[in-house]
């Protein structure tokens, strides 16, 4: 059917659009400044490099309504390769019709298939709203307290 959503991989020519959405994503998070050079260089790094990770993202034929970024590390707890997974996002028309379960759906059968042994997320703390639907996919709180050393 023509038009309908679909997730795949994010590509160099989405970047515009991907910027915009982690731009608007940020402006209500409390740990970050919105800066669009560091977005778009953060951005570019992960689809230049895809051994660093994958983005991916539900598109229309006219539009990206949703996207997520994935970045690879090594767990020495868990002996091997696990995913970080960053900056959720579906477009304020588009939540509640199920594309955000669809694209968490996805990248758990995406790490699977590479055989990666863990997906950790941070998310708003006062976001009950994303803390609910993270839980219902899955999720669940670690013990681990994130403490940040900024460098710049």
């Amino acid at each position: 059917m023509k038009n309908q959503p679909r997730i795949e991989p994010a590509t160099l020519d989405d970047l515009p659009e991907l910027v915009d959405m982690v731009m608007e994503l940020f402006t209500i998070e409390k740990d970050f400044d919105p800066d669009r050079n560091k977005q778009e260089r953060g951005l570019r790094s992960i689809l230049e490099q895809p051994s660093r990770g994958r983005i991916f993202v539900v598109r229309t034929d006219h539009q990206i309504i949703g996207m997520v970024n994935l970045l690879f590390t090594i767990s020495t707890a868990m002996g091997g390769f696990v995913v970080l997974l960053e900056d959720v996002i579906i477009h304020p028309d588009h939540r509640g019709q199920r594309y955000g379960t669809q694209l968490l759906n996805y990248v758990v059968e995406f790490a699977r298939k590479k055989d990666f042994l863990r997906i950790t997320l941070l998310t708003d703390e006062i976001s009950e709203e994303s803390q609910r639907f993270f839980k219902k996919m899955g999720f669940e709180h670690s013990h681990m307290i994130p403490m940040r050393l900024p460098l710049v």
